[in-house]
């Protein structure tokens, strides 16, 4: 890894709406949060990545099998569609944080962020966010596709199938990201401290 400003740290569909899938997100709130001020301390740009639409949902089709299964377009009106972007509280943006808004499950889809990481010379991501079968790892891989340099922090990515996620860790991420638990990655900022 790397200490510099070419790296960013992606919160990934830290919404409340979402998180509220899981049976308990609190450890990996507290993770999450911990992992962001470290990140902060080290200067890297924060990118909070939402998936959200328009009130009345049109970017969601029908042939959309994911999204339309669960996006009720008559209960997408102006003040929900607001409510659906809100991350979690004790994860809160900053001011100096960037916010994306995705329509797609790939932070890169249907967003700026590319745009965002080119301007600010960014060639290093390190990832954290629900779900890792979903936003996670549909951004890694089309990351790596376009040769970005990948950390994903384990114990900061949660999924509703705890199978799922310690495959995807385990078997899949490692081709392409360094896998690292929270622990670790905090590790290696205090070993090269000043």
């Amino acid at each position: 890894m790397e200490q510099s400003t070419k790296t960013a740290f992606l919160v990934m569909d830290m919404q409340l709406a979402l998180l509220s899938h899981l049976p308990d997100h609190s450890a990996l709130v507290a993770n999450v949060k911990k992992a962001i001020a470290k990140a902060r301390d080290y200067k890297m740009p924060v990118i909070y990545v939402v998936v959200g639409f328009r009130p009345g949902a049109p970017e969601v089709g029908l042939g959309n099998k994911s999204f339309s299964n669960f996006i009720k377009k008559e209960q997408w009106n102006a003040e929900f569609a607001s409510q659906f972007l809100n991350t979690h509280p004790d994860l809160a943006p900053q001011a100096e944080d960037i916010i994306v808004v995705k329509r797609r499950v790939s932070a890169f889809t249907g967003s700026d962020l590319e745009v965002i990481l080119r301007a600010q010379d960014i060639r290093h991501l390190v990832m954290t966010g629900i779900a890792t079968s979903g936003v996670v790892l549909s951004t890694l891989r089309e990351a790596a596709d376009k040769d970005y340099k990948l950390t994903v922090i384990e114990d900061c990515c949660a999924d509703t199938d705890e199978e799922v996620h310690r495959l995807l860790m385990d078997k899949i991420f490692i081709r392409q990201a360094e896998v690292l638990e929270l622990q670790s990655w905090l590790a290696y900022y205090l070993r090269h401290d000043g």
